[in-house]
């Protein structure tokens, strides 16, 4: 298991970003939550295999069709938290 955070800028809020996200995560299999951030970010948690992650982390630029994808910052995680399932936070 790995875990990364992510932090996505630009037209996210809004835009069902968070709900799209949390169904491709679960498309994945990963566990984590998706969460609105105060300045207009959207901040990803996400648990499970490399692969998956890497696959979201591309996604993750796409989002839904109204999102328009500025930044994607990841972060690696040295321990990968303990999740249950993917929320909308």
């Amino acid at each position: 298991m790995q875990a990364a955070r992510f932090h996505v800028s630009g037209r996210v809020q809004g835009v069902s970003y968070r709900a799209a996200t949390r169904a491709q995560a679960q498309r994945l299999g990963l566990r984590g939550h998706a969460r609105n951030l105060a300045d207009g970010r959207v901040e990803v948690l996400a648990v499970g295999a490399p692969q998956a992650l890497e696959v979201l982390a591309r996604w993750l630029w796409q989002g839904p069709p109204r999102a328009r994808v500025a930044e994607v910052v990841r972060e690696d995680l040295a321990a990968a938290p303990d999740c249950d399932g993917f929320v909308i936070g």
